[in-house]
């Protein structure tokens, strides 16, 4: 029987001790993280238009939760909130901010691109899950987008606990789903850094406007492909720990123009639209846009199909913990319609909202071993939980004291492990609050059992989500010691970041 390992390792100068002893059943865990797909997106969470079977299926036979959370409203502190176990108030990563702009541009046959791409870097002095997992004796491996710094930065996917990388390094360069190039990190092949594979039958055509239709090289299809590569490699001598974060649903809405795309244009023909692009837009042009966002959808559920079946097939089903999430909201970006496809339903906002519409988000956990079949549960969980979550999964109980940075005055961990729910075993411990900060819309968030306080620009807002989950009825000032509760948690939880501000709510209710 392989045996789940326990570290006592600690973060110093970049080095980990060895471990001391073993015990206990480690489980393979497979993170699947999709880009921009609203809480209504699929049909377990209520969507009538769009085809998810294989996601519906997999919340049969797994655990679907109601009342999950993503880190923030947008991609890269989303991501770095599930990475680093901490909420935005915290971690190093608390938007978008980039790296590509102002640097020199390089060229892919006729096309011009940047010569370093990504977001800012996660902390040096932080640790993030996959040294946790690789750490404690697992194979580590991501597709799909990272995110989580630029080229050339302390943090990319080959000094951050990952073995194996493909996909985008860069959220902006993932605005494109036929791109100049890709980025690969490969033990495998022999890599000793961070490199970009050239994707040669695209930089034959341009990347934007005319021609570009004619490019072939789909990086969703490709990530997909590598990840299935990597996958049905393993042997079950060793547990493995993949991160699965595919890009779609997210704009620019195109595809290649297969069958499953055609099944959707005929199903909205006479309600179907198109996006036209202009020079200052990232997205190329979306012909019958509907049929585009719901084909992406359906092709998404038709990877997480594959998942499933090799894991089957390979008798590696029973002892791997598979998540499926989406890292925010919905967008309404590049012609995808929220209205049309009913996206959150009874919730209100979009991504970069903090109302419930931007942050919750459909998660499910499918365990045939463990976790019990058909289930719903209204565990209140968010992205920063997922690290004491898996590191207690892999064995390390204790795993703030063990990974805390001594060389560092405070190194936060704010999750609450929900391993008790997945195993049905013990106490399931409770957040007694939750705490978002977004930059760019200027926005504060905190939920605090029922009550839901968002601060815009400074002002707060109160609502009793029990009774009133779409946050229409704003109870400011009906309840104003719960609001100046709610505002003193905020000020508790938010640490000032050099790059990223936002307005803290007044306390003058």
């Amino acid at each position: 029987m392989r045996k789940r390992r326990l570290y006592t390792s600690l973060l110093c100068g970049g080095m980990f001790l060895p471990p001391l002893y073993a015990y206990g059943e480690q489980p393979n865990v497979i993170i699947i993280m999709c880009d921009d797909l609203g809480y209504n997106d699929v049909g377990c969470y209520g969507q009538q238009l769009i085809e998810t079977p294989n996601i519906d299926r997999m919340a049969r036979e797994g655990m679907r939760f109601t009342q999950a959370y993503a880190g923030s409203p947008v991609s890269a502190p989303s991501r770095a909130s599930f990475m680093t176990g901490q909420h935005s108030g915290h971690t190093e990563v608390r938007g978008n901010k980039e790296y590509w702009r102002d640097v020199p541009m390089v060229r892919y046959g006729e096309n011009e691109d940047y010569s370093r791409v990504g977001q800012h870097p996660y902390s040096s002095e932080h640790i993030i899950l996959p040294e946790i997992m690789r750490d404690n004796g697992y194979a580590t491996a991501m597709f799909g987008k990272w995110a989580g710094g630029y080229e050339g930065s302390h943090s990319t996917p080959d000094k951050r606990g990952i073995d194996e990388f493909f996909g985008y390094i860069c959220q902006y360069q993932a605005h494109l789903y036929y791109p100049n190039f890709l980025n690969r990190y490969s033990l495998l092949e022999g890599d000793t850094t961070l490199v970009r594979v050239v994707l040669k039958e695209n930089i034959r055509y341009p990347q934007k406007g005319e021609g570009y239709t004619n490019r072939t090289q789909y990086s969703a299809d490709m990530i997909h492909r590598r990840a299935m590569e990597w996958l049905r490699s393993q042997q079950g001598d060793k547990p493995f720990f993949g991160i699965f974060t595919y890009t779609l649903p997210h704009a620019e809405l195109v595809q290649p123009q297969d069958s499953l795309l055609q099944h959707y244009r005929d199903k909205f023909k006479s309600s179907d639209s198109d996006w036209e692009t202009n020079p200052w837009s990232r997205y190329n042009t979306s012909r019958d846009a509907h049929a585009q966002f719901a084909a992406m959808v359906s092709r998404l559920d038709i990877y997480v199909g594959e998942i499933l079946d090799v894991l089957r097939a390979n008798g590696l089903a029973e002892n791997t913990l598979v998540i499926f999430t989406s890292d925010n909201g919905p967008h309404a970006e590049g012609g995808a319609d929220p209205e049309f496809f009913g996206f959150n339903a009874e919730l209100r906002g979009i991504k970069r909202e903090t109302h419930e519409g931007g942050v919750r988000v459909p998660f499910i956990a499918w365990w045939p071993r463990t976790v019990e079949a058909g289930a719903v549960n209204d565990h209140i969980l968010a992205f920063y939980d997922m690290m004491p979550t898996l590191s207690e999964l892999a064995g390390v109980d204790d795993y703030s004291e063990r990974y805390r940075n001594p060389n560092v005055e405070v190194d936060y961990f704010d999750g609450v492990s929900f391993a008790p729910t997945l195993l049905g075993e013990g106490e399931q411990p409770k957040h007694d609050f939750l705490y978002w900060e977004f930059e760019e819309t200027d926005q504060v968030a905190v939920r605090m059992g029922d009550w839901k306080m968002v601060s815009k620009g400074g002002v707060p807002h109160l609502y009793n989500l029990a009774y009133d989950l779409h946050e229409d009825n704003d109870l400011a000032d009906k309840y104003p010691d719960i609001l100046r509760q709610m505002i003193a948690i905020a000020y508790s939880q938010h640490v000032e970041s050099p790059h990223f501000k936002v307005t803290m709510p007044r306390l003058d209710k």
